[in-house]
Parts: structure tokens; C-alpha cells; sequence
């Protein structure tokens, strides 16, 4: 379960769609594995607890900060070794943008979409 600060801005709170998403990349992951889901799953809390990946919060946090836009699809997937995830937001003038991050580091490591500037914030922290 997602823990929520109480400082987490209302639009920033777990949606439908929001939590769809991680679990269809969550599927995807498991379908490739022979392990139990459950194992996964406690996998996934414990990697999370032991600050071995970092939490999605910290990361909607760090795009809510420097981006306009809504949280549409969240995914976790290993691509290539790589544990990431892809966080695809819709933005003011109605663009999607997918921004990937390593989720080990946090780091931004791509962001694909049009109009990217005009999703941008005037000031970033």
C-alpha cells in the first residue's frame, strides 16, 4: 500500500487509472518470471522498505514539482536488467509525455513526448 504524506497535494492521491497502470506493469513483470505473485509483490514492498528502489510517491512528487500535467499510467518494468519506471502524464495542452526513471537512483533517464517545454513549471524548486 502507498503511504501519502499529509502534506501530498489532493490531485497527487492514487487513481484508478494511476493504480491499473502499476499493476498492468507489475503483470508484466510476473509473467515473465516463474515465481508466485505473492512472492513479487512482498519483493516489491521490501525493495521499497530497504530503500533498494525508490518509492513512487518521491518520484510524482519530483514531477509534480518542475511539471503541469495529470498522472495517467504508471508502470514498473525490468528493461534490459534495469528495474524503471514510466510515468505518463497529460499536460495542459492536452499532450502525453512518458518520463522514465531508473528505480533504483530516481534518476530521470528519458522523457518522450511533444510540447514537453510548455508542461514545464516557471519555477522549479
Amino acid at each position: 500500500m502507498l503511504t501519502r504524506h499529509p502534506h501530498t497535494r489532493p490531485h497527487l492521491r492514487p487513481r484508478p487509472a494511476l493504480l491499473a497502470g502499476l499493476l498492468a506493469g507489475l503483470l508484466v513483470q510476473l509473467a515473465a518470471s516463474s515465481a508466485p505473485a505473492e512472492e513479487h509483490w512482498q519483493d516489491l514492498h521490501e525493495a521499497v522498505r530497504e530503500e533498494r528502489i525508490v518509492a513512487l510517491p518521491s518520484l510524482l512528487d519530483w514531477l509534480e514539482a518542475r511539471f503541469e500535467g495529470q498522472v495517467l499510467e504508471v508502470e514498473l518494468e525490468r528493461d534490459d536488467g534495469r528495474l524503471t519506471y514510466e510515468i505518463e502524464m497529460l499536460g495542459p495542452q492536452g499532450q502525453k509525455v512518458e518520463f522514465e526513471f531508473d528505480a533504483e537512483s530516481g534518476e530521470l533517464i528519458g522523457m518522450e513526448g511533444v510540447r514537453i517545454d510548455a508542461m514545464r513549471r516557471k519555477e522549479t524548486p
